[in-house]
């Protein structure tokens, strides 16, 4: 009798999550395409670098068009497309779905709930870009991508490259103090690809993963904290130090 419950209680489970994900999926995933606007005469920063659109235009006669305001020769100036492969390079970790059920529940998506745990994971991966990579390194790949629709080039590649990422995950804490920062202007493109694949691979929804979804999630009933939950700025913080 007692396991007739039991099972009852988790098709109810089940129920209620796969509803909460519809509405979810329903909510949050509607997608417009908008085009952001840049003033040409004015500078765009990006994590620290900044970009100046101003040599695209035709003319510059104007002592408003001449003016560079603040920027001075020690800037970086860059033009849309070093601007696009720039911002390419930096890695987005948003949200997902049919992912391996995350500790004590039926979860499989983190749609509507895991906004502030993305972020975080976001922060922590540009950190370990920067340390491991500089900010000067960018992704060879991104020439590929540069004229590509966005929004086809991550709903068409995001299933087809998630599986190579969970594939070489790390399976220590000495994974990550074992790679040192790359100093050598002139070291290979397969190494800082090797790099950046396994910083990436830190990060996949699955639970052997050092920093994904389940291990953050698993840390988070310390604090209360279940899959499903929203978690707030703090305690993402303090999950990642834990993590460590």
């Amino acid at each position: 009798m007692a396991k007739m419950e039991a099972s009852g209680s988790d098709d109810v489970e089940k129920l209620k999550s796969k509803f909460l994900s519809a509405w979810n999926n329903m909510k949050y995933s509607w997608v417009l395409k908008t085009k952001t606007y840049f003033r040409r005469n004015s500078p765009v920063f990006l994590l620290g670098k900044c970009y100046h659109f101003k040599g695209e235009e035709s003319s510059e006669s104007s002592p408003e068009g001449s003016d560079s305001g603040s920027i001075n020769s020690d800037d970086n100036w860059g033009n849309v497309e070093e601007f696009r492969k720039d911002f390419i390079s930096r890695i987005w970790l948003t949200y997902r779905q049919e992912f391996p059920p995350l500790e004590e529940s039926v979860w499989t998506t983190d749609c509507g709930w895991g906004c502030t745990l993305r972020t975080g994971q976001m922060l922590l991966a540009q950190g370990l870009l920067l340390h491991f990579l500089g900010r000067d390194w960018i992704w060879p790949n991104s020439v590929d991508f540069v004229n590509a629709d966005p929004f086809s080039l991550f709903s068409n590649t995001s299933q087809r490259l998630a599986a190579p990422f969970e594939t070489s995950l790390p399976e220590t804490r000495d994974t990550i103090s074992s790679c040192k920062p790359l100093t050598n202007k002139n070291v290979n493109v397969d190494t800082t690809e090797f790099y950046h694949r396994k910083i990436v691979s830190w990060f996949a929804d699955c639970p052997a993963a050092y920093f994904g979804i389940h291990k953050l999630v698993q840390l988070g009933k310390n604090s209360g904290k279940v899959a499903g939950d929203w978690y707030g700025p703090a305690v993402v913080s303090h999950l990642l130090r834990q993590v460590f």
